[in-house]
């Protein structure tokens, strides 16, 4: 689904206007990205959290020539066991 889509479809089934739906949504990514910066854990019941990890600097070989990638912070989705038995079903794997 396409980002416009998905807000297509929010703003029909919250009765909302499309721009204030796009609004809400970057208002709560950027609200999301500054908790994961401080290394918060955002916990959505019933769906799952996301964590902050810090991917350790690395060494790249490019044609023969070494780099240094530096480190960065990763989001990390982590379900709950209830939203992984629900895509089982859907997948028709139950």
């Amino acid at each position: 689904m396409k980002e416009v889509d998905f807000i297509t479809e929010l703003s029909v089934r919250l009765n909302w206007e499309k721009q204030d739906v796009e609004s809400m949504l970057v208002s709560l990514g950027d609200l999301m990205g500054e908790k994961l910066s401080q290394y918060d854990t955002i916990l959505l019941n019933g769906l799952g959290q996301f964590e902050a990890r810090k991917k350790a600097d690395r060494k790249s070989s490019i044609n023969g020539k070494l780099y240094l990638i530096p480190p960065k912070l990763v989001a990390v989705f982590r379900p709950t066991g209830n939203l992984k038995n629900f895509i089982k079903t859907l997948d028709g794997n139950e």
